[in-house]
């Protein structure tokens, strides 16, 4: 299987915040972003390797600031590693008010997605090669979080989670 650059995957996804999206303080509403942030990262891991994809995994989502009403989301998503069947997806979300001139920045992410092979079982996926620092950074942490990601589910016992283990303890 060929390997494919960070960047082929690259996604943006814009959305308008209407009424409907938003809580009693005029804010959009958290699940929504979700529901966004998950279809733009289905899109990049789709993508990465041609196939259908399913959500398996969504990790530190920060909210940073909120959007307002009448305010317009640009989401970014881009793989930022491969692991046999699965893709560690980093998204990045900012808001724009148009009104008054500005972005900022609002909410960022790890999403992790699973290609599925035409019986809806999991299939491999082409390496990921990052290019950028940025891309470097990324690719780098990717085994970490995802180590983090399997003890927490009970799916990795944290003594053979070496990389994260590596993260915390100084070698003697």
């Amino acid at each position: 299987m060929e390997e494919k650059r960070a960047s082929d995957s690259f996604t943006i996804m814009n959305e308008l915040v209407l009424p409907n999206d938003t809580n009693v303080f005029g804010n959009l509403m958290g699940g929504r972003l979700m529901y966004w942030m998950d279809i733009a990262a289905a899109m990049a891991a789709g993508k990465h390797c041609n196939a259908p994809c399913m959500t398996a995994s969504v990790d530190n989502l920060s909210f940073k600031n909120p959007i307002k009403l009448g305010n317009i989301v640009h989401i970014e998503a881009k793989i930022s590693r491969a692991f046999n069947t699965s893709m560690e997806i980093h998204l990045r979300v900012w808001g724009e008010d148009s009104l008054h001139q500005y972005s900022y920045e609002s909410n960022e992410a790890y999403f992790t997605f699973v290609a599925l092979d035409p019986n809806g079982k999991p299939r491999p996926v082409p390496a990921v090669i990052p290019e950028t620092e940025v891309e470097k950074k990324l690719y780098d942490g990717a085994l970490r979080r995802r180590q983090l990601r399997l003890v927490l589910a009970g799916k990795m016992k944290p003594d053979d989670a070496v990389e994260l283990k590596a993260f915390f303890v100084q070698a003697q």
